[in-house]
């Protein structure tokens, strides 16, 4: 049985964790945490997500306090709170899966330093269809990107503050290796005036932002004569939280190391 904390539990995405824990076979909610001003604070996890019973887990502010109750934490938070809470678990030898976008370089390297002494799992989307669809990718780039004009569309719900997403820029670096090239020497983050023509070495992102939409991808490889287009879209953000437990139960088994979704599906 594989006990999962979970960091802001009483967000949108931290109650549908709580609830996808619940659900799913040799897990159980070890932790709930919350902010220290939330009004959950002491509230038992199954209210928090409203699953009309008690799961006897009350929502505390620090994972610090709870490093007994749970295996693996899994974070979808904010990128300075993330790297505090996989220090936090690297010292009590805790593993941890992560979705929180918007990580820096430095960030991400120090994902890579603490792995050393810890297993993370660390992915921009943890849906198995997203996944899949990298996959497809690598193959449309392989077969027609030497010939194609490559872009990537995104959109998210009006709260979401990272752009473009984490999902569309894996999208892209998983484009560009398997082109031979280097994404931040060849990405366009949209396009204003008079840009010319477009050059052919080229990965053009663009970002909308409105309304509830859980997240759509579409990358595109325009020739001339056809189009390919690989396209995913989320209806539900369970489909991410399912993935993030299935990924959270698979690292409990796992030596340290740096893991992506991709190595949890088997890909």
């Amino acid at each position: 049985m594989t006990r999962i904390a979970i960091t802001g539990a009483a967000g949108r995405m931290g109650r549908i964790l709580i609830e996808a824990v619940d659900a799913a076979e040799e897990a159980q909610v070890g932790a709930a945490i919350v902010l220290p001003n939330d009004a959950m604070v002491g509230v038992d996890a199954g209210a928090i997500a409203g699953l009309g019973k008690t799961l006897e887990v009350v929502a505390v502010t620090d994972v610090a306090a709870a490093i007994d109750s749970f295996d693996v934490l899994i974070d979808f938070t904010m990128p300075e709170a993330t790297m505090a809470n996989v220090e936090v678990c690297r010292q009590a030898g805790k593993k941890i899966v992560i979705g929180t976008t918007g990580l820096n370089d430095e960030q991400k390297a120090g994902l890579a330093a603490a792995a050393k002494d810890m297993g993370i799992v660390f992915a921009p989307n943890y849906s198995v269809g997203v996944n899949l669809c990298l996959n497809l990718l690598r193959m449309a780039a392989s077969v027609m990107g030497e010939d194609s004009d490559i872009e990537i569309i995104e959109m998210h719900h009006k709260h979401k503050v990272d752009a473009p997403s984490g999902t569309a820029l894996r999208m892209g670096e998983v484009v560009a290796e398997t082109m031979g090239w280097d994404l931040k020497e060849v990405a366009c983050y949209g396009r204003e005036g008079q840009t010319g023509a477009r050059p052919h070495k080229q990965i053009g992102f663009e970002t909308i932002r409105g309304g509830d939409v859980v997240g759509d991808h579409t990358v595109m490889f325009a020739t001339d004569g056809e189009r390919v287009e690989v396209t995913h879209k989320a209806q539900s953000r369970m489909t991410f939280a399912k993935g993030a437990v299935r990924a959270a139960k698979w690292i409990g088994q796992q030596d340290n190391g740096l893991y992506d979704m991709q190595d949890v599906l088997g890909f």
